[in-house]
């Protein structure tokens, strides 16, 4: 045991501290590390087994800061010892490590042994990595270490050329080949520095002719500790003056903008839904004509069409042929009677929750595949816990601050490598696409968080920090002589979506222009709109009198409106207007349309119905479908719902999760009062496991019944060592040599006493 550490009152293994624990600290460990309680372990023994499985244990430290796994990592190097000596050994402050010892423990990944506390075993395999990973590079202290001092006088009685090579050895990885120098030598018989320093044991033997610096020459070397620079202080987020009000009424605008996008984009898809890939993804093809549609450019229209998705907005249902196509569900008309700041609660709350890359969303995969949005495989894990990290720290930045230009995103993702710095390997693009995606919803405004954003990230309801933010709807607009329509703000639904009917839209802003023409007054007729209806919609709608040219365009569309007429036959087109036929038969982009006439008012075509019509009025026609009975037959397409999927957000799995915990604690409870009566000998794989795995924490000496490959059962007393991928690793008593056992031969595990 080093120097500086006391024999403390401990348990006897892992399994004993954790059989000590209260019901609320084991479902703290459960909670925080859920593969243990898959499946529920039988007893704490098989609990504190599981939780040494190198697999757990890498999950458990990717949980950590780079703080505390350097708190962890000194506690390695130190061996059995003390909370007052890994406070004296760690470069940061006495409060810091003692909480992030208790975290540790917390964990499972440290416990209290009768000779000091110690870190699990196996933590040390698992810490790879340099200082960045939390890791100092310093081996373990030797268990007879001498104490500092008198390390620390040896290191100063050492020759120069000693003390050049002790320094260039350490700062090189902190291993040597031993050469041509003995192993064993007095120190006023060394012939060479390398000697000079083994005589000292400031270079120690190791495995395959090398010769390494123990760790207690590393602490020496760094003044006692384990680092030289503190590891209690992350990064600080690079930031810059910024107004509140402008970053507010950015952010506002954002998330208004972002609300009205996934309405737009959901009203189109209820007509024309869109197509879905094999695979259930979104085609190249329907992806390039949302993002026309929405005026957006591709990676931004995969954004709002995932996060709709998360939300629960679109689904899959078949369409008439019983081909697969993305259409709004049930909960979309739900999401439509809501105000603006609740429509977009509930997607600012679907798309921090997402494990979905949009992010990712025309870029090609490791085998060249492009990925497609609302693919399956578009995913990741850890995207939730990056998004909220990233806002988290957002937070932290003074109001009327934000991100500083050209440093401040780097020196977000440099915080966020302090937080997390054993994962992920995307941690730059996954940070990056945060800031954007924050931004494009409103979250964030010119780089800084909003107030309600900052409610999102605290788990409250953002929506009443946002409706004063917002702008009142308004019930109107201006039109104008030169056919265009000014709403001067946000426009109530209701008129929104009578008035993207009317007109089309010509350019956004804090003010938006609609334009008015032949084609999209048509559009309204299509729709079952009659002439009257559209003049007194724009006579109720407009502040200022509906100028002439305007009722004159309405009545000329009218007019032309229904002057063709289509049927089928194929399909035919019918006029009274002769001359209009006969234009039409003679146009130069008409030729594919299989057309002929039969007689003066009638005209044959080869090209179906509802083909027909589109590329009739892509030739300035404004045709309508004629019944059997020879009336007129306008009206809206209907509107295509799916059903709602079910919700799996947070809120379902961690309710799953905590049901799971509480039963794993019974089941604890229960095998644990079951085991004080069983035999004390493991007879089962799982209970072998167990029994091996204590005996490696407690570095004890244990009996194991053994078949060997020819079916003969023996008893060998071992040292267990590891165990790893069903192989036991241990020093055989009877041949003292190191052999592997197959775990599933082994019958039976006793302790030997």
């Amino acid at each position: 045991m080093g120097s500086g550490a006391s024999v403390a009152v401990g348990h006897r293994s892992l399994a004993d501290q954790l059989r000590s624990w209260t019901d609320e600290q084991v479902s703290q460990l459960l909670t925080s590390r859920p593969d243990l309680t898959t499946p529920a372990p039988h007893d704490f023994s098989q609990l504190a087994s599981r939780a040494a499985i190198r697999s757990s244990l890498a999950r458990a430290l990717d949980s950590l800061t780079r703080g505390e796994l350097s708190v962890l990592d000194a506690l390695v190097v130190a061996g059995q010892t003390t909370d007052a000596e890994i406070v004296s050994i760690v470069h940061a402050e006495e409060e810091y490590v003692v909480a992030a010892l208790a975290r540790l423990r917390a964990l499972a990944l440290a416990w209290d042994s009768p000779e000091g506390l110690r870190a699990l075993t196996g933590v040390a395999d698992c810490l790879v990595g340099g200082p960045e990973a939390g890791v100092s590079g310093l081996r373990p202290r030797t268990p007879d270490a001498p104490p500092p001092d008198v390390v620390a006088r040896r290191i100063a009685e050492l020759s120069d050329p000693a003390r050049a090579m002790l320094d260039h050895v350490f700062a090189h990885g902190g291993e040597a080949t031993a050469g041509a120098a003995r192993r064993t030598v007095r120190p006023e018989d060394a012939a060479s520095p390398a000697e000079e320093l083994l005589s000292r044991d400031l270079l120690v033997p190791s495995r395959d002719d090398l010769l390494v610096v123990p760790g207690e020459v590393g602490l020496a070397l760094r003044g006692g500790r384990t680092t030289t620079e503190p590891v209690d202080q992350p990064p600080e987020v690079a930031s810059a003056e910024r107004p509140a009000r402008l970053t507010d009424g950015a952010a506002a605008g954002g998330a208004a903008e972002f609300c009205r996008r996934t309405d737009l984009l959901l009203e189109w898809w209820s007509t024309r839904p869109a197509a879905a890939l094999r695979t259930g993804g979104l085609g190249v093809r329907e992806l390039k004509a949302a993002a026309a549609h929405l005026q957006l450019s591709e990676p931004d229209a995969a954004l709002v069409i995932e996060t709709a998705a998360t939300a629960g907005l679109i689904a899959t249902r078949a369409d008439a042929d019983g081909n697969p196509v993305w259409v709004p569900t049930d909960e979309f008309d739900r999401w439509l009677d809501a105000e603006v700041a609740d429509r977009w609660a509930i997607l600012a709350r679907a798309w921090l929750a997402s494990t979905r890359l949009p992010g990712l969303v025309g870029g090609r995969a490791a085998d060249d595949k492009p990925w497609n949005a609302l693919t399956p495989e578009l995913s990741s894990t850890l995207m939730p816990e990056t998004r909220l990290m990233t806002l988290t720290a957002l937070a932290e930045v003074p109001a009327g601050h934000a991100l500083a230009s050209g440093t401040g995103l780097p020196s977000l993702v440099a915080r966020l490598a302090w937080l997390r710095p054993r994962r992920p390997r995307s941690r730059t693009d996954q940070v990056s696409w945060t800031v954007a995606e924050a931004a494009a919803l409103g979250v964030t405004g010119l780089d800084a968080l909003s107030p309600y954003g900052r409610a999102l990230v605290a788990g409250n309801d953002p929506a009443p920090v946002l409706a004063p933010l917002l702008p009142e709807p308004v019930d109107h607009v201006l039109i104008q002589a030169d056919l265009t329509a000014v709403a001067p703000g946000p426009l109530e639904s209701g008129i929104a979506r009578s008035l993207q009917l009317l007109a089309d839209v010509e350019s956004r802003g804090a003010a938006t222009v609609y334009r008015f023409t032949a084609r999209s007054v048509r559009r309204a007729l299509d729709a079952g709109w009659t002439a009257a209806e559209v003049h007194a919609f724009l006579a109720s709608a407009s502040r200022t009198p509906v100028p002439q040219p305007l009722t004159y365009l309405v009545d000329d569309a009218v007019r032309t409106f229904g002057q063709v007429r289509v049927g089928a036959a194929e399909s035919f087109i019918r006029s009274d207007d002769e001359a209009a036929l006969a234009a039409l038969l003679h146009h130069p982009k008409a030729a594919t349309l299989g057309l002929r006439r039969i007689a003066p008012t009638v005209v044959v075509s080869t090209t179906p119905v509802d083909l027909l019509l589109i590329r009739l009025r892509d030739l300035g026609a404004a045709p309508v479908v004629e019944g059997p009975d020879g009336t007129v037959r306008v009206g809206r397409p209907d509107e295509v719902r799916a059903r709602t999927p079910r919700a799996r957000g947070p809120a379902h799995h961690d309710a799953r999760h905590a049901v799971q915990v509480a039963a794993a604690v019974r089941s604890l409870r229960a095998g644990d009062a079951a085991a004080r009566v069983r035999p004390a000998a493991a007879v089962s794989p799982a209970g072998a496991l167990s029994a091996l795995r204590d005996a490696i924490e407690r570095r004890a000496s244990v009996v194991i019944g053994f078949t060997d490959n020819q079916g003969v059962v023996g008893e060998r007393v071992i040292d267990p060592i590891s165990v790893e991928g069903g192989q036991l690793t241990a020093h055989d008593h009877t041949a003292d040599d190191v052999r592997t056992f197959a775990v599933h031969r082994i019958q039976r595990v006793t302790p030997v006493r």
